[in-house]
């Protein structure tokens, strides 16, 4: 047996590439698909960027409950069958958002793929991270979260391709929702399940709130409601300066393409200066990035604007996360719901306000520089926590 194989089972690079097909299709997809195609919904459907807002919210609410309730427990020994149900799920509910134009409906639909995003993503990790630490190959971790950039990737060829083809945004969502059952194939084929454990978890004691806890909770929350204005809006923003449909999905493929190998660059920044000012320096690098998509105007500024939020947001997420769970002591379970909880609702809020302000003021230049001042107190919030290696 290698390091690489897991006793009696397939190689490890299968699970991780199980993991890199489930988090394109669920996440990179399911949840991000929309910023692609939001323009010619807006155009084609009269919707307003608050009503924008909206919809995207009810997405990030889902995945809050979703991620919350995922968190309960009680499902050991069956995390592949739920998170192939969510990923089938996810592909389900992008084919039901090209079957409508109600605003009420795309309120249910993204509400529920937001749940059913959340459950892949918890479920699917489990299994590949579990594996990936049974097999003594951490570095794996990188390859399953490049699954976001890859499927942000993979969602602007495919806006790209239909609007090559002559077609409009009813059909970039049946053909998000056909890639996405390709990865529920690959996903079932490569991903072995868990075996039920006659051993239950130990209860944690009660998450003792440090102010350095408090401030990364802080920080997490900020960088949530940060982010998601320019990762919702940002081809939006490239339609409104007349960039035209295929800039738009050129810009959203940089985003993807930068966002893919992120969790892996960031890692060796990380190692030299810690988690918490790693995560401080990412957010000062994101909040120039989403100044420069409104500010600096014509190509460049969109295309800017995408390369550093895509190089930074996935990296971001996973070590707030992780300096979280550094500080919860003997209780980190109870602090990774409390930053899924301050994150999640970060998201909720960001592009309710956004999608207000755009109306309000009839661009997106006033929100994306709020979401810039977010994001430089998110990186002072960390920077106050200390020093987490």
């Amino acid at each position: 047996m290698t390091a690489t194989t897991i006793p009696g089972r397939r190689p490890i690079l299968a699970y991780g590439f199980g993991g890199l097909a489930g988090m394109a299709a669920a996440m990179g997809i399911g949840r991000f698909v929309y910023t692609p195609i939001l323009p010619s919904m807006m155009d084609s459907l009269g919707l307003s960027a608050s009503d924008a807002g909206l919809i995207a919210s009810a997405n990030y609410l889902g995945y809050l409950a979703g991620a919350l309730m995922a968190a309960g427990g009680g499902s050991q020994g069956r995390e592949r069958t739920i998170a192939l149900s969510a990923l089938a799920a996810s592909a389900v509910l992008c084919g039901a958002m090209a079957v409508s134009d109600s605003l009420v409906a795309f309120l249910i639909v993204r509400f529920l793929a937001g749940v059913a995003s959340a459950y892949l993503m918890v479920f699917l990790s489990a299994i590949v991270l579990g594996k990936a630490a049974s097999a003594g190959r951490p570095g794996v971790q990188a390859l399953h979260f490049g699954g976001v950039g890859t499927g942000i990737s993979l969602s602007a060829l495919i806006t790209g391709a239909v609007f090559l083809a002559g077609h409009g945004w009813r059909e970039s969502w049946l053909a998000a929702a056909a890639v996405s059952v390709v990865a529920l194939a690959a996903v079932a084929m490569l991903i072995e399940g868990v075996p039920k454990s006659a051993a239950r978890p130990a209860p944690e004691p009660r998450l003792v709130w440090t102010a350095p806890l408090v401030r990364i909770a802080l920080a997490y929350g900020l960088f949530g409601a940060g982010y998601i204005v320019t990762a919702t809006f940002l081809v939006a923003i490239v339609r409104q300066g007349e960039g035209g449909p295929l800039f738009e999905s050129a810009v959203w493929l940089a985003t993807g393409l930068a966002a893919a190998p992120s969790v892996w660059a960031w890692g060796f920044v990380q190692r030299r200066i810690g988690l918490t000012t790693t995560y401080a320096v990412g957010c000062l690098v994101e909040a120039v990035g989403v100044g420069a998509s409104v500010s600096m105007g014509g190509y460049a500024g969109p295309l800017l604007g995408g390369v550093l939020l895509g190089g930074t947001f996935v990296a971001i997420t996973a070590f707030g996360l992780q300096a979280g769970r550094a500080m919860a002591g003997a209780a980190p379970r109870r602090a990774l719901a409390l930053l899924t909880a301050v994150f999640g609702t970060g998201q909720i809020i960001g592009p309710l306000l956004a999608g207000y302000l755009a109306d309000w003021t009839g661009s997106f230049t006033a929100p994306s520089l709020g979401a810039s001042a977010v994001l430089l107190l998110a990186a002072v919030a960390a920077l106050s926590a200390g020093k987490v290696r």
